[in-house]
């Protein structure tokens, strides 16, 4: 579960609250005075230093009087996939904007291999977001992303005594969800 600073921003504008209101809300060992209202205004501007625990974000949740699920982006990450970038990105571009049951029908009719673990990246942000309460109807993919992991050196071995390299890819594939309401309470496209 990440935060999304400018949804935090906003309505910490509405409530008329200031860092200093919501530093105190998050106060607890190791994040504290100076460094809480610093950890505030960072989550403010974007950046994710320090990095933002659960339990921080459901205390700013309470302080602000909202849901959990409206400050919060809900994301998985899937490590060391065997299959490669490139491959997986055509995949993961496919679901990406789309509604997460849109999206989870799509990957369950794909014929590509890499659909299976996009698939349970997808599942994982989405149980994440059910504990928090949110709405399944309204989460929609805003993050998709795929990155190169360490590959694995091998040699086939070829005529007068020479090797010709292989190199078994592997990929990390993030899946974010963020629950979104567009006009009457439909989503948007």
């Amino acid at each position: 579960m990440k935060i999304r600073g400018q949804q935090l921003k906003k309505l910490a504008a509405e409530k008329e609250l200031t860092i200093d209101q919501l530093a105190q809300a998050i106060e607890r060992i190791g994040l504290t005075g100076e460094r809480a209202r610093s950890a505030v205004g960072n989550w403010m501007r974007g950046t994710d230093h320090p990095r933002c625990k659960s339990e921080d974000i459901t205390r700013l949740a309470g302080a602000l009087g909202v849901q959990v699920s409206d400050i919060a982006r809900f994301q998985s990450t899937l490590r060391n996939h065997r299959g490669s970038p490139r491959k997986v990105k055509l995949i993961v571009d496919l679901i990406r904007g789309k509604n997460v049951v849109t999206a989870e029908n799509m990957l369950t009719f794909t014929t590509k291999r890499a659909a299976v673990d996009v698939k349970k990246a997808l599942l994982a942000a989405r149980a994440e977001a059910e504990q928090a309460n949110a709405d399944v109807e309204t989460l929609v993919v805003t993050e998709s992303t795929v990155g190169a992991g360490p590959h694995m050196k091998r040699f086939q071995p070829k005529d007068r005594g020479r090797a010709h390299p292989i190199l078994k890819r592997s990929s990390h594939i993030t899946v974010g969800l963020e629950q979104r309401v567009g006009r009457g309470g439909k989503e948007r496209k």
